[in-house]
């Protein structure tokens, strides 16, 4: 079993003087490295963390595809627990990429979601960014 930073030392590789250099020679049973292709940088793109997040994402996705849609449908579309969804979806709101009105049907308290327009804007600006870094990634 390898020593804990074994892997960062095995990069070096002492010489029989004692002197450490440069690892010259690929790994046996590996490859040498095809440095015919050199890489290219990518620039990085800022990708908007506030919808980056699995669960954020998932609620503006699904706004996206439905005109509103109640907590209790989205909670049982995500499969969140009322806490998670609650915290998620406010998140939102106060960065009014979701609006969200509540009312009454009879005597039980309704609580439905939208997408607002900024939330779309910003949807589909996440969406080119992934997209962009999908190709890149790809053209590679």
């Amino acid at each position: 079993m390898a020593r804990p930073g074994a892997l960062w030392r095995n990069r070096e590789r002492e010489t029989e003087a004692g002197a450490s250099q440069p690892r010259r020679q690929p790994l046996p049973g590996r490859p040498a490295a095809d440095r015919s292709r050199q890489a290219r940088p990518i620039e990085p793109i800022a990708l908007d963390r506030l919808i980056h997040e699995q669960m954020r994402l998932g609620i503006v996705s699904a706004l996206a595809v439905n005109e509103s849609l109640s907590f209790n449908d989205l909670k049982k579309l995500l499969d969140a627990t009322d806490g998670n969804l609650s915290v998620h979806a406010r998140k939102l709101e106060e960065a009014q990429y979701v609006a969200c009105t509540k009312f009454f049907a009879g005597r039980f308290p309704k609580t439905e979601y939208r997408l607002t327009p900024a939330g779309r804007k910003a949807l589909e600006t996440y969406l080119d960014q992934m997209e962009a870094l999908i190709r890149a990634t790809r053209e590679r």
